[in-house]
């Protein structure tokens, strides 16, 4: 293969890998990032600890890929997460396994993330131009013109990975995507994806409770569209953690109709273990308050939620609950309803749903259909994941194949 000068626009974990494949494999290779530093966004990911990947088989990770999926079959078979460790590793990064399969770093530190990509980045020769944004690309003959602070040069090959919509004070404000359009390439419509969804408004939200372990079913238009069992956190909007931002990929703004979710609180127990519980419950507290015997089972704050709910009054006492009332009581702590009306907004998403459509590249090599020698790379393209590391891994598989220029 001979030698080539690469341009790689963005410099997140897409265009990082990207220009580090580009330049092992003999190129050369020039990175610009419109901030001061690398990674910006991926500083942030993970509350700062970064879920670099997940330890599943590759074959599982499709089915944490809502849409688009076969798509990313030969990036993600063609650099896997074990490829991503042993990166890593080689460049001095520990890493640690975690609930779900969930890979982090073992010193919890976005930041040794980056410093192992700038190490590779470094390793391999890669000019890398800080504070220089890109104003213009365009491919007047058979090199691209790319136009970035004022100056024109030009390159053989260009990757794009500068982002999507979502966290655009990280520079991840999908602007380019006019330059990306401008050259022939359509997208599709953005959503914001891995974001906390709004509940219905009600007097008692238990805001900052985290429920560990709850089951939980979601629905739309009379049908369920997604199901786990994990985090979920209450806030004063609505509901947030893992299993309410995966279930938001789900979900379109404009598309709720009689959306809610269905929580399962006492998921170790069936409803007859359950009922036991309460009966031993009421027997060991006969003259107890119904709503001070819940507090036994539900977390304090979010029994008054529970018991505006019930049927019959709270004070009412343990020796007086019915087997209705107990019928009553298990069926709302197997299924209790919580009515979803929206996501919160793109500033607020994790990440984008939409992109330029993969009908308009090539999924073996990540290489326009329209545009030969252009390259895009993870948020730009439409594929967007679940919670659990599996979004970066897609952004670092796609930015590896993509710097392959195959």
């Amino acid at each position: 293969m001979s030698k080539k000068t690469v341009a790689v626009i963005g410099g997140g974990p897409a265009g990082m890998m990207a220009a580090i494949s580009a330049a092992k494999a003999g190129h050369a290779v020039t990175l610009f990032e419109q901030n001061e530093k690398l990674g910006k966004k991926l500083f942030l990911t993970g509350k700062g600890r970064c879920n670099i990947t997940n330890s599943a088989e590759i074959a599982d990770f499709f089915l944490n890929i809502p849409r688009n999926s076969k798509f990313l079959y030969s990036a993600l078979y063609g650099f896997t997460n074990a490829d991503l460790l042993a990166y890593f590793d080689a460049h001095g990064l520990a890493t640690k396994e975690e609930r779900g399969g969930r890979v982090f770093p073992e010193s919890d530190k976005s930041s040794d993330v980056i410093k192992a990509l700038e190490a590779g980045l470094k390793e391999q020769g890669v000019i890398i131009r800080l504070r220089t944004h890109v104003d213009a690309l365009t491919k007047p003959d058979k090199k691209f013109s790319l136009t970035a602070g004022g100056k024109s040069e030009k390159f053989d090959n260009v990757i794009i990975a500068t982002g999507g919509v979502s966290y655009p004070s990280t520079g991840s404000d999908g602007k380019f995507f006019e330059n990306v359009r401008a050259m022939g390439h359509t997208t599709t419509d953005f959503e914001p994806s891995l974001v906390s969804l709004k509940t219905e408004d009600t007097s008692e939200r238990p805001t900052g409770l985290t429920l560990k372990n709850v089951g939980a079913e979601f629905y739309n238009d009379g049908r369920k569209v997604y199901s786990d069992f994990g985090e979920l956190l209450f806030t004063h909007w609505g509901i947030s953690g893992p299993v309410a931002l995966s279930a938001s990929a789900y979900y379109k703004n404009g598309g709720f109709k009689d959306a809610f979710v269905l929580l399962d609180l006492k998921p170790a127990l069936d409803e007859t273990k359950l009922e036991n519980r309460i009966l031993r419950e009421i027997g060991e507290n006969p003259n107890k308050d119904f709503s001070n015997l819940m507090r036994t089972l539900l977390p304090s704050s979010l029994v008054p939620h529970f018991m505006d709910r019930i049927s019959f009054p709270p004070e009412t006492k343990g020796n007086a609950i019915t087997v209705e009332n107990r019928r009553e009581i298990v069926s709302l702590l197997k299924h209790y309803r919580l009515n979803i009306v929206g996501k919160r907004s793109m500033a607020e998403a994790i990440i984008t749903r939409g992109g330029v459509s993969v009908k308009e590249v090539n999924p073996s090599t990540m290489e326009s259909k329209k545009i030969p020698g252009l390259y895009f790379a993870g948020e730009m393209i439409d594929v967007d994941a679940l919670t659990g590391g599996f979004n970066l891994q897609i952004a670092f598989s796609t930015g590896y194949l993509a710097g392959q220029l195959l």
